[in-house]
């Protein structure tokens, strides 16, 4: 089997990456596949989902048909996760199309507490992904990494319940702070208390081995061992990694993760969607299923193994 034939078979938000990451491919025809991302395919369907008023499903964090007296349930509808996913379909944000969405959001989307989108909230997990999409897109965040950095825990991550007493923190919230972290500081170039905060949360992740218990070295939670897309507010292996992929920080307490996330690969080299996280969506991706092989899933652990082996 031509795995990376395969991988190519598909939607450019998957193809443009594949070039990239695994194929090395020409900067030109990388960029003219990215640029299909606003005008085929998912990236685009989901930009035609966008309200005249900058929303998603007529919503910022729950979609407007939830009832809000009904205890919290999962949908991936409203504005907060479509944008999560443009940015991870890697929507050019120089792109026409781009500068339409997101300006949109910037003018109209709210938060609960009456804030505008890119002010953010108060929940960790939600402000970490909020800070990784206003970063990638190019729009002031500072005020999320100052409350980022001002509701961090004495363990060195974050937590969403923290409000809620709280007193140490969650795979789930620290990773989404981390990324909102790393891409902020990629188009700002940070400041030392982003960068300390980033190195004291990427040390909380890999003292437990990016998914055991520190006291124990149980597994935290076996959820963390399977293999998703897309995350939400997830936390896997997969994803912590991927992190330290893209911050280039390779450090011998990954191997434990290393050598689960290969154990995995089928005799073709592809990696199962293990975990689906249930909730309502815009519309599915085709070809990605709960127990069959992912072309998303394969690229986003292709590239993570590809990197760790450049060392070897």
């Amino acid at each position: 089997m031509d795995l990376n034939a395969y991988l190519l078979d598909s939607d450019p938000a998957i193809r443009w990456q594949v070039m990239r990451d695994l194929l090395d491919g020409a900067p030109d025809e990388i960029a003219a596949e990215r640029a299909r991302v606003a005008t085929e395919g998912w990236g685009a369907r989901l930009l035609s989902e966008q309200g005249e008023d900058g929303r998603w499903d007529a919503g910022t964090y729950r979609p407007g048909w939830a009832d809000e007296e009904r205890p919290f349930f999962d949908a991936w509808t409203a504005t907060h996760f479509s944008l999560q996913s443009l940015w991870e379909f890697g929507l050019d944000p120089a792109s026409p199309e781009a500068a339409r969405a997101i300006g949109l959001v910037r003018e109209n989307a709210r938060w609960g507490n009456g804030e505008l989108y890119f002010q953010g909230e108060t929940e960790p997990c939600i402000n970490g992904v909020a800070l990784a999409i206003g970063s990638y897109f190019g729009e002031p965040v500072d005020g999320i990494v100052e409350t980022i950095l001002g509701s961090r825990l004495s363990d060195g991550g974050w937590n969403c319940w923290a409000e809620s007493a709280a007193s140490v923190s969650s795979y789930h919230s620290t990773i989404c702070v981390l990324d909102g972290l790393r891409e902020w500081e990629s188009a700002t170039g940070g400041t030392d208390a982003s960068r300390a905060a980033r190195a004291e949360a990427e040390e909380y992740l890999l003292e437990r081995a990016l998914y055991r218990r520190k006291s124990t070295g149980e597994i935290a939670d076996l959820r963390m061992t399977m293999l998703s897309y897309p995350v939400r507010w997830f936390y896997d292996i997969l994803r912590g990694l991927d992190h330290f992929r893209l911050i280039d920080r390779r450090d011998e307490r990954l191997a434990d993760a290393i050598g689960l996330l290969r154990s995995k690969a089928d005799r073709n080299g592809m990696f199962r969607y293990e975990n689906c996280h249930e909730g309502a969506t815009l519309f599915g991706m085709e070809g990605e299923h709960e127990g069959f092989p992912s072309r998303w899933v394969t690229l986003r652990a292709l590239r993570v193994l590809r990197w760790w082996d450049a060392a070897a």
